[in-house]
């Protein structure tokens, strides 16, 4: 058994969401590296993003300044991570089919394709009307790829709208925390994107090895796995 799809969250993964953060903190009236120390400080006490915002600015109408801040969600070439084209490149040159889903407006799935990154597919939880890490949202992955949840590989930055109901729909979950929520998520499963084509190999080989023990063929569903990550940089 080996990984035959791979599916990427779109915020920290993807996308480097600063635009979307500096617009924010001029909303709030905080200089932008103040304004993420709130939001991580949010994040870590549980009140999330828009809850910190609440707390920041009392009465503020969240809905209506996000509604004016719409055109920063839409990402550009100048928002991705310098470590998509070539991680990207590298997984199709290896056979994989890639797939990109993750809780966003509308829009950015349009944008994402538009920008030719080489994914088979691009959605999010506007066009589905679902978001992680609701069940359901990973069985729309699973769909989307027409492949058993064992064969794909869900790449996230959160433990926990990512990696954790990933592995509980049967996919294997690939941790990268950056952005927001990089002190936060857990230990890593890779440091960058670039190091994603050899996590891949060796989690599809460590896979094929679990299946062959398990069924005495080496093949078929065996749940999800793990190998020993790259030291963090």
């Amino acid at each position: 058994m080996s990984i035959t799809h791979v599916v990427f969250d779109v915020g920290g993964i993807i996308v480097d969401e600063a635009r979307t953060w500096r617009g924010w903190a001029a909303v709030v009236g905080l200089p932008e590296a103040d304004f993420l120390d709130a939001l991580r400080d949010g994040i870590a006490a549980g009140e999330g993003i828009g809850g910190t915002v609440r707390r920041l600015r009392p009465g503020l109408d969240i809905a209506a300044h996000r509604r004016e801040l719409a055109a920063l969600e839409i990402p550009g070439e100048g928002d991705l991570y310098p470590d998509v084209r070539p991680a990207f490149a590298a997984l199709r040159a290896m056979g994989l089919r890639l797939g990109i889903a993750g809780n966003q407006p509308r829009g950015v799935a349009a944008a994402l394709h538009g920008l030719g990154l080489g994914a088979e597919w691009v959605s999010n939880s506007a066009e589905w009307g679902v978001k992680k890490p609701d069940a359901a949202f990973f069985a729309r992955v699973a769909e989307a790829c027409a492949a058993p949840p064992h064969r794909i590989a869900y790449v996230g930055d959160r433990l926990d709208n990512d990696a954790r109901p990933a592995r509980a729909a049967g996919m294997q979950a690939v941790l990268l925390p950056r952005g927001l929520w990089a002190h936060a998520s857990g230990p890593a499963d890779i440091a960058a994107l670039t190091e994603l084509p050899a996590y891949i190999g060796q989690l599809s080989t460590k896979l094929a090895a679990t299946s062959a023990v398990g069924t005495g063929r080496g093949e078929g569903p065996v749940g999800t796995a793990r190998v020993s990550a790259p030291p963090t940089r």
